[in-house]
């Protein structure tokens, strides 16, 4: 089930070309220091000021840079194109590394948006150099934000939201293993810290307004992070899989109000935990994969005819779609 094709694809690419570009409405993450600061999304974030807000701008443009690479003969390929020649500029990315400066902006998407950024330079590094030179600055900045936030964060965020810790190493570490090797490290040895000793999960979830699972999520952490003591680790974690225990895992979320942006998440966290069950599945013994397999389907099955129809979902919920489709092809 959620078979990635030329179809699904022409879909999502139609979606995000209708959102990476639209201004409003908007949800700025902005501080204000004084009235000057009052200042529309298009002049804060020159590159990344649609969808809604910033990180979506950023892994919506993930979305479309991934599609045009799979599927370069697709109708829109040259649309996604275009549109990427003229949004990723050295000015552009300039005003968006001189906001970063601003006093009260350290903790500007921290961690989400961080993550995103880092794994949005990776695929366009896998572009014309163009898009990849032109976000690298961008990147190094994001990195080195990483790298100093990881030093001084005592406790993991283990919420199903923006905060998470886990999700935004997984993204994370895909970059860091190809441009910043000290970082990579610092990733997998913080994520055996923090995680390694956790046994016996509840998973006390779904939160109302979740997008993430914080169990599987952490799950997909490890097994990024520790591949070789994976197995081993998540048998503790989560011994009851065999027999589809903690049972929330296992079912996917309702979603009652998909014009309520809070509640509109949990088609996002069905698409998530299909990408996590997907990622996990093929480390798992033959039964328990037979297990993931199958609840990733429900969970795919469930959210993927919702990822366009009201704007509190649609301009986000294709990134989190495509991921999924994606670890079906790993």
């Amino acid at each position: 089930m959620g078979a990635l094709n030329v179809d699904t694809a022409s879909k999502m690419a139609r979606i995000a070309l209708g959102h990476v570009r639209q201004e409003y409405p908007h949800k700025l993450d902005h501080v204000l220091l004084g009235d000057d600061d009052a200042l529309p999304p298009r002049v804060l974030h020159p590159l990344f000021y649609g969808s809604f807000d910033w990180h979506s701008c950023v892994h919506g443009w993930w979305t479309l840079l991934t599609l045009r690479r799979l599927f370069p003969d697709m109708p829109e390929a040259p649309a996604i194109a275009a549109l990427a020649c003229e949004s990723f500029t050295a000015d552009k990315v300039g005003a968006e590394l001189a906001y970063l400066s601003r006093s009260h902006s350290r903790g500007f998407e921290r961690p989400y948006g961080w993550g995103w950024l880092l794994y949005l330079h990776l695929e366009a590094t896998r572009h014309d150099q163009m898009c990849g030179d032109a976000l690298e600055p961008l990147a190094r900045a994001f990195a080195q934000r990483l790298r100093d936030y990881l030093q001084v964060l005592t406790y993991p965020i283990r919420v199903g939201t923006h905060f998470n810790t886990a999700f935004a190493l997984v993204l994370s570490l895909e970059w860091a293993e190809r441009f910043d090797a000290e970082l990579a490290d610092l990733i997998c040895n913080r994520a055996l810290h923090w995680f390694g000793a956790d046994r016996d999960c509840q998973a006390w979830e779904p939160g109302g307004d979740e997008f993430l699972s914080p169990a599987l999520i952490e799950a997909l952490c490890m097994a990024r992070t520790r591949p070789a003591e994976f197995a081993a680790w998540f048998g503790h974690f989560l011994p009851g899989v065999g027999q589809r225990q903690p049972a929330t895992l296992f079912e996917p979320a309702i979603v009652s109000d998909r014009s309520d942006g809070k509640i509109a998440h949990l088609d996002g966290l069905n698409l998530s935990r299909a990408w996590c069950w997907r990622s996990l599945a093929p480390l798992l013994p033959e039964e328990e994969r037979t297990i993931g397999e199958s609840t990733a389907d429900a969970h795919l099955g469930a959210a993927l005819p919702h990822i366009a129809g009201d704007y509190m979902g649609e301009h986000w919920l294709a990134s989190f779609a495509l991921l999924a489709m994606l670890s079906a092809r790993d």
